[in-house]
């Protein structure tokens, strides 16, 4: 039942991949390549570029984010048998994030103004 059921997700998997990667193919249009501007013509180009700092900071938030939903099941894990091993390495996870904040304000990461 397990193979057969690892078996069939692999199929549909594998046909959604191609798919995906035969349908693009079958309608190239310009218009649909180029930016929308409200039926206007283009003031400047679309194409900006993507400010590094902004990504740099976005990456440091969702790191932070998922720190937060680590650390968020801690109080049920408290039913543990080996609760002191579990607190050491929330504490090592919380050590390691905060060094890596350290960093980032050292190497003026997180200054928005260049």
């Amino acid at each position: 039942n397990l193979m057969l059921t690892i078996l069939i997700n692999s199929i549909l998997a594998s046909i959604l991949v191609i798919i995906a990667f035969w349908l693009p193919q079958l309608n190239i249009y310009t218009e649909k390549a180029s930016p929308y501007e409200c039926g206007f013509d283009p003031m400047g180009s679309a194409r900006l570029p993507f400010s590094m700092k902004f990504f740099l900071i976005a990456i440091t938030f969702l790191l932070f984010d998922l720190e937060i939903a680590l650390l968020l099941p801690l109080p049920w894990a408290s039913h543990l048998h080996n609760l002191s091993l579990m607190l050491l390495l929330a504490l090592m996870l919380v050590t390691l994030l905060a060094m890596g904040l350290m960093y980032e304000w050292l190497q003026k990461g997180l200054e928005w103004t260049e």
